[in-house]
């Protein structure tokens, strides 16, 4: 099925049919108002359905938040212009916004949308009321009152009302320049401090022992009374993260202090150090309104400047919000679905987490900073990417790209393999183009084999696949080849996590197998199948788990199924890593002697409460011991359909969905992980999901709406129906693609972008 797109060039056949009857003055009119009432035919604001603050607030269960953000962004956006509810932000929420705190600090460029860590909170901003003296810049406590009624946020703006000062703050952005208009009371005084220190907590943070969060030099230049200059290089989870900035001002600022810690610099026009802040006062005369534009760049203030340039000349920002408004409108039209609002909101909302990022690090010219920080040149209009949180978003999040944006997804691909030429190998958590090594397995791997597998245009495959090999033959940090290879498994005594490692590198290997096998690579194909299958020797049949071995085959004492605390798993127990085998649900089944004792294990695992020590702060949202919460359960509600108990794949999907997704600040049931989460609800809300991410395969599932359209981007329509869906149905009678029936419960990448039918019959 072709979609109708709101486009000037699909009126031409209605414009050669209205030549033979109109005056040329009756044609203009027609074709200048065909493409209106196109764009009439589908005139739903998406935007409507997103509320940014869902995720933003810890729910009485003590679980983790969303950790999301509710300011101003664009789709895959370098600038994330929002409030934090920190002078130092900590953990939990990493993006900085509490929903349960009342005082903001101060407004910054740049956030990480629902990770574990933190990281980023660049060059921040505060509107005052009152002259900064140096006491007080040294000290740079600004924070003010804000309550939630006098807050708002819609995609691409925020605003919120600070009560000691009484301004109000009102905030857009482009893809690359965070856009402010603070309102004064009348005649009050006009202050904006700016803070270069503020960003990451310096002490004894979450993971303190693993990084060190320090600015290591900065700079503040006067360029003019309204221009600012400036950077500042910065460690932390990313390693000597160099941040540029140009900040405009609307109107000049009459007096200005700067000062590197308690260092008053006087007259100078340029401030250098480690602890770097400026403040700036503003004549009352000159309006109430003041607007600051502030263009960033990885590479150099050259870069900030041209970026400015080129996204924000204006000062008009009504205008940047309408614009953000469009793009944000354009990317959620790409789904359609009849639903409630309250699914409606859920839905958009979380389409609108996963497209936040991975985000752009190029600037306009396209130069980036790689990865031994080198200044290189992408191909013109080409765009280089960072923030790949792959061992969360390999699993729906990349998925879902490749699926409805696969344009996108092929950049992504080409921006890894570009990360791995310079780095030896793929990345594993890159952020600001830079490897922080977070977490474990090779998970770009299966990014590269879905796009791969699901023939996208725009990827060079071998360059890609060789990338693949080459990042699972070379040894480097969690992943000593050498030894997985020698002994079939990787013993606990040689490396730590070992049995978490073992199970998530046997499926990164049968991703490098199915791309081998499809190339015609059969020697390839054969050595990765061979370790894909390593998982089993760490299956220990008299107790019915994986469990860890130490370098001579023999079991390690002290295994403790239910216990978060075995140093052989990550962020998880046995019982949530025994069914991370998505490459060979059969081979599972066989450990388990069938599918009846395989069914009694996976029952148990939906059942059994009880717990051995303290549970991992990442593992929340359960049932049983299935967590949600955290990424490693995701695709375990579907394994009953391997083992031909669909209907209870069914029941735990609208289980899940109806309790761990709210349409409120606390909707998510933890970290949405860059949008893991949320593509976890938009995959399981059309009633299909990736569970052998990598494959470019999907399983059936139920579906939540009556009827959901995908607009795909080679011009089809995918629609998926399920007329006498309610929301006590919830089991799948029949399922048809094109009026055939699927008997196997699973459909292609292919099939979906071929467009047409997915008709669901419920009971």
């Amino acid at each position: 099925m072709k979609k109708v797109l709101c486009f000037v060039r699909r009126s031409t056949t209605f414009a050669h049919e209205m030549q033979k009857t109109m005056k040329r003055t009756h044609l203009i009119a027609a074709l200048l108002l065909w493409p209106l009432f196109l764009c009439a035919q589908s005139a739903i604001d998406y935007t409507q359905y997103v509320n940014p603050f869902i995720g933003t607030q810890t729910d009485e269960t003590g679980a983790l938040s969303g950790s999301t953000f509710p300011g101003a962004t664009m789709p895959q956006g370098m600038v994330q212009l929002s409030p934090e509810t920190e002078q130092m932000v900590t953990w939990d929420p990493c993006s900085g916004y509490d929903y349960n705190k009342d005082v903001i600090y101060g407004f910054t460029h740049t956030h990480l949308s629902g990770t574990g860590c933190t990281d980023l909170i660049d060059v921040s901003l505060m509107p005052l009321c009152s002259a900064v003296t140096p006491e007080q810049l040294k000290a740079a406590d600004f924070g003010q009152h804000y309550s939630h009624d006098k807050e708002s946020a819609r995609p691409g703006y925020y605003q919120v009302l600070l009560q000691e000062s009484g301004v109000n703050v009102e905030l857009s952005a482009t893809t690359r320049t965070g856009i402010h208009r603070y309102t004064f009371p009348e005649g009050q005084p006009q202050s904006v401090v700016l803070d270069l220190d503020r960003g990451t907590f310096r002490g004894e943070a979450y993971y303190s022992k693993r990084r060190t969060y320090d600015v290591i030099q900065a700079q503040i230049r006067l360029v003019d009374d309204h221009t600012i200059e400036g950077y500042r290089v910065v460690t932390g989870w990313a390693k000597m993260r160099k941040v540029y900035f140009r900040a405009e001002f609307s109107k000049p600022f009459s007096q200005r202090l700067l000062m590197n810690g308690g260092l008053n610099v006087g007259n100078s026009d340029v401030v250098n150090g480690r602890t770097l802040r400026a403040a700036l006062n503003f004549n009352p005369a000159d309006g109430r309104e003041l607007m600051i534009k502030v263009a960033i760049s990885p590479v150099d203030n050259e870069g900030a400047r041209k970026n400015m340039l080129a996204e924000a000349p204006s000062w008009d920002f009504d205008g940047y919000v309408k614009a953000a408004h469009d793009i944000w409108q354009r990317e959620l039209s790409r789904i359609d679905i009849e639903g409630t609002d309250e699914q409606k909101t859920i839905f958009y909302t979380g389409l609108y987490h996963v497209l936040m990022q991975p985000n752009t690090m190029s600037d306009v010219d396209g130069r980036y900073m790689t990865t031994n920080f080198e200044i290189k040149q992408m191909p013109k209009g080409q765009t280089y990417h960072s923030t790949f949180s792959l061992w969360d978003t390999f699993r729906a999040a990349h998925p879902l790209y490749t699926l409805i944006a696969p344009d996108i997804a092929a950049q992504f691909v080409r921006d890894m393999v570009l990360h791995h030429q310079t780095y030896g190998y793929l990345p594993i958590w890159d952020l600001w183009g830079q490897d922080n090594y977070c977490m474990i397995g090779n998970h770009a791997i299966p990014v590269l084999a879905d796009a791969i597998m699901a023939e996208i245009p725009g990827i060079d495959v071998e360059a890609a696949y060789q990338a693949m090999v080459e990042s699972s033959t070379r040894s480097h940090f969690n992943s000593p080849f050498e030894i997985w290879e020698q002994y079939g498994y990787l013993p606990q005594t040689f490396q730590d996590e070992s049995v978490s490692i073992t199970m998530e590198q046997a499926f990164d290997d049968a991703c490098v197998a199915l791309v081998a096998k499809k190339l015609g690579k059969m020697d390839d194909y054969e050595r990765f199948y061979r370790r894909s299958m390593f998982y089993k020797n760490l299956f220990d049949p008299e107790t019915g788990f994986f469990r860890p071995k130490d370098e001579k085959g023999n079991w390690m004492e002290g295994f403790d199924p239910l216990s978060y605390e075995q140093p052989c798993f990550v962020e998880g127990n046995a019982w949530q890593y025994m069914w991370f085998v998505p490459q060979d649900p059969q081979g599972l089944i066989d450990l388990f002697g069938g599918k009846k004792g395989f069914l009694k294990k996976l029952d148990e695992n939906f059942s059994l409460t009880a717990t051995s020590g303290e549970v991992n702060g990442n593992a929340s949202g359960f049932i049983g011991q299935y967590a949600h919460g955290n990424e490693p359960s995701h695709h375990t509600v579907y394994l009953y359909n391997f083992a031909g108990k669909p209907e209870r794949t069914q029941e735990l999907v609208e289980q899940v969905r109806s309790e761990f997704y709210r349409a409120t600040p606390c909707g998510y049931a933890g970290n949405d992980d860059c949008g893991q989460m949320s593509a976890w609800y938009i995959f399981s809300s059309l009633g299909f999901y990736p569970f052998h991410a990598g494959s470019a395969e999907y399983v059936i599932g139920t579906p939540l709406f009556t009827k959901a359209t995908l607009h795909l981007e080679n011009g089809n329509d995918f629609v998926i129906t399920a007329k006498n869906k309610t929301p006590e149905r919830i089991h799948v009678k029949t399922v048809k693609l094109n009026g055939k029936p699927i008997k196997d419960y699973k459909i292609s990448h292919q099939q979906i972008m071929a467009g047409g039918m997915l008709e669901f019959k419920m009971k």
